[in-house]
């Protein structure tokens, strides 16, 4: 089977697992951090190209389709796919 069609999960190590909810409940300001990709192999892997890995916290900047989230200092401009995944750990509060 080839790479392209073989699913790919990336998850963060789970220490105290926070619940994860997937990425297009939160609200505008609402902060949270990523604690699993699920999707295709090279889906996953240009997300974590463009920084938004297990482990990495974002904020929305922007709700709804596409959504705006800010991480590690810049932002990200993401459309709604149904063959990818993006489950976070809300945030108490956004900073």
């Amino acid at each position: 089977m080839p790479l392209s069609q073989v699913a790919a999960v990336a998850a963060a190590p789970s220490a105290d697992a926070a619940p994860l909810i997937p990425l297009n409940r939160l609200r505008t300001g609402q902060a949270a951090v990523v604690g699993r990709i699920v999707g295709r192999a090279e889906d996953v892997h240009r997300l974590e190209e463009f920084g938004l890995r297990p482990g990495t916290r974002v904020e929305v900047f922007r709700e709804g389709n596409p959504c705006i989230l800010r991480l590690a200092g810049g932002k990200v401009c993401l459309r709604a796919d149904r063959s990818l995944t993006i489950l976070v750990a809300p945030s108490d509060a956004a900073s």
